[in-house]
């Protein structure tokens, strides 16, 4: 029970740091987002790197990684769909839309609980049910009221959820996980800049060393919640994971709507607040579960 308890705090923990990330991306707004991806990839190695040997007091032993050949190959998987979340949250937070990416991590807990639910078996409480089914009305909502489908947030959370997936199936350590999947696509990472720096040039390397330190920190500022996410993943069950999920979107909605002054019409209402009555059913429902029971 501790350990599920200390997994549930990473967990919460690691989303309210993604949360605040819109902060840091209005320094970055139309960043090219191939660019900007590469270097997340690329600066991440050493930060990686530092957690195993100064957090976790150990060399780094690449025979030893590469022997375990089932989780390297997992890990490559995994950190294939988190770049292509990734992209999609950053193309938001850069663009004016991080109403979308708030939209996107509130759908988010919809497919891991579905995932949780099909794939791994996990039971899902009546709070949880109920969560699931008012989220969906709200999505489909907004989808009725608009006539589009929300793609960058359905990009989202469903690339995120199968990252997750993948995740659970690693026996890598968190810190040897994470220094593995930012250095499975450094190659590609590093390739793709020099070929277009070659040919087209790029706008990180020719805006100034400001802009190229902007690119350069959005690794540390992704590494370190994803940290705890790594931790989190390993120790408490999909459907808890999902719950604590909700934390992200909320502070991303509230920065959106009150800092940077994006439009929350009545549809975004509608559909936020259907979302938001399905997250204090869970809410409700996990008080109850720690509350002291009564003495005879």
């Amino acid at each position: 029970m501790n350990e599920i308890r200390f997994g549930n705090t990473m967990a919460a923990l690691s989303f309210a740091l993604w949360g605040l990330l819109p902060l840091y991306y209005q320094f970055l707004p139309n960043a090219a987002m191939d660019e900007l991806l590469a270097f997340r990839i690329m600066a991440s190695v050493p930060f990686a790197a530092l957690l195993i040997i100064f957090i976790q007091r150990k060399s780094i032993n690449l025979c030893e990684i590469l022997a375990d050949k089932r989780s390297f190959r997992m890990t490559f998987i995994a950190s294939c769909f988190m770049c292509i979340s990734w992209t999609a949250f950053t193309w938001a937070m850069t663009n004016d839309r991080v109403i979308d990416a708030s939209l996107g991590f509130f759908i988010s807990p919809l497919t891991m609980v579905a995932l949780g639910v099909f794939l791994l078996r996990e039971r899902l409480s009546l709070g949880k049910k109920i969560a699931l089914v008012l989220a969906s009305a709200g999505l489909l909502y907004q989808v009725l009221q608009y006539g589009q489908v929300p793609y960058v947030a359905l990009t989202m959370a469903i690339f995120f959820t199968i990252y997750g997936y993948f995740k659970k199936k690693i026996s890598y350590d968190w810190a040897t996980c994470l220094f593995v999947e930012v250095l499975v696509l450094t190659p590609f990472a590093l390739s793709y800049l020099l070929l277009k720096q070659a040919y087209t040039g790029t706008v990180s390397l020719d805006s100034g060393w400001q802009t190229l330190l902007l690119y350069v920190g959005s690794a540390p500022i992704t590494l370190l919640p994803l940290v705890f996410y790594s931790i989190a993943i390993r120790l408490t069950t999909m459907s808890n994971v999902a719950l604590m999920q909700y934390i992200e979107p909320t502070l991303q909605f509230l920065l959106a709507v009150y800092v940077f002054g994006e439009v929350f019409d009545e549809v975004k209402l509608v559909s936020f607040s259907l979302i938001w009555a399905g997250l204090l059913f869970t809410i409700i429902e996990s008080m109850s579960k720690f509350r002291p029971l009564a003495k005879p």
